[in-house]
């Protein structure tokens, strides 16, 4: 609609992972806010080169996966808008907040100063997703359905930490794709609601490399910590870098970002480098940068947060009381687009719903926006 008026118009989010979705789902460009807004790092401490000095271009500025965003981000974003130009914001505001401090998208909702618009009607065809239902029904503390393996929502019941890891284990590796291919191997993540614990991502990453990516004579590993890094393994950047070097067939760039999943190719203990295969974009690693990489056969809950993936796999153990909330279930589930796999004690899956605890956020912005003088 703004391209036929005639509008510049940038799009951004606050990870690259949420600004690649986004730039899939429009097929134009979309940045992260920190690019859009030109981090320096040229002098130790990192500025915004677009600020209220020189502010952005663009006259509709549209951000995506907006309860990421904290205050000091928030901040530099308003700063940098021209005068008359048009921010409008994308969010959930009842998944997790953001990991800086503030509040910012509930405040903005709640101060009333500002149009809005939610989105809360199923429409018939989501309403044949149970993923959907079941994502409306845990948002408003009721029970998912866990009865019904048809459809895209399944629960299997297993009650020890050690029975649950190795049944996602052979889900991945031998269950799911003798049933609907080996092509569905690459859309499945398991996300969990912590590191620690028997179905954590420490154990089940062990696990699940020993079995879908075995030692072999013709695999070359680099031990990394304690961690092995291994040729096929499945690894997460956990930082955003924005001068790794990439190269996706005859294009290339510069970035990778906090969340982004890729499979290892190759090894080079010659040149002491690390090929990675990140959906086509081809980067070099050298050895002294694995401290950047994970392994991301799980990753947490936390980490899922703005990214999208066709099947999604979630245990249901005993982890940290802090950590089995409503809005970690509902974030976790909201983020399969085709499938989605409880596998556990239904007892926790009762017990995240009825647990709507929210960490408190200290915030003043909600009062401030709602200021008569404001």
């Amino acid at each position: 609609m703004f391209d036929r008026i005639g509008y510049d118009i940038a799009l951004a989010a606050p990870t690259g992972r949420a600004a690649k979705r986004m730039s899939e789902a429009t097929s134009r460009e979309a940045k992260t806010v920190h690019r859009l807004l030109e981090m320096d790092f040229t002098g130790g401490t990192p500025v915004f080169k677009r600020d209220e000095k020189t502010r952005l271009d663009e006259d509709i500025i549209i951000i995506d996966e907006v309860s990421m965003m904290d205050c000091m981000l928030m901040d530099a974003l308003c700063r940098a808008i021209k005068p008359g130009a048009r921010l409008i914001l994308i969010g959930d505001a009842d998944q997790l907040p953001s990991v800086g401090a503030g509040n910012v998208l509930c405040d903005i909702i709640e101060s009333g100063r500002f149009a809005t618009v939610e989105l809360k009607e199923i429409f018939r065809q989501a309403g044949e997703s149970l993923i959907v239902t079941n994502a409306h029904a845990i948002n408003h503390g009721e029970y998912p359905n866990l009865s019904s393996n048809k459809n895209d929502f399944f629960f299997i019941l297993r009650e020890r930490d050690d029975e649950i890891a190795r049944t996602i284990a052979d889900l991945c590796a031998s269950r799911l794709p003798r049933k609907y291919g080996e092509e569905i191997r690459a859309g499945i993540q398991v996300i969990t609601p912590s590191h620690k614990g028997g179905a954590g991502t420490i154990a089940l990453n062990a696990l699940m490399q020993r079995t879908l990516n075995p030692p072999s004579n013709g695999k070359h590993e680099k031990k990394v910590r304690d961690v092995i890094f291994r040729e096929g393994d499945r690894v997460m950047q956990v930082r955003n870098n924005y001068d790794i070097a990439w190269d996706k067939d005859d294009k290339s760039g510069i970035g990778i970002f906090n969340g982004d999943i890729g499979k290892i190719e190759s090894i080079d203990f010659a040149e002491e480098t690390m090929t990675i295969n990140f959906d086509e974009r081809i980067a070099v690693y050298d050895f002294t940068m694995l401290e950047e990489l994970e392994h991301a056969y799980a990753i947490t809950i936390h980490k899922s947060q703005g990214s999208e993936y066709p099947v999604v796999i979630i245990p249901a153990y005993g982890a940290a009381p802090q950590l089995l909330t409503r809005n970690l279930l509902y974030t976790a589930v909201t983020r399969a687009q085709e499938m989605v796999i409880i596998v556990g004690r239904p007892d926790i899956v009762s017990a995240m719903v009825d647990n709507n605890r929210l960490s408190k956020r200290y915030t003043g912005l909600k009062y401030l926006l709602s200021a008569e003088d404001s």
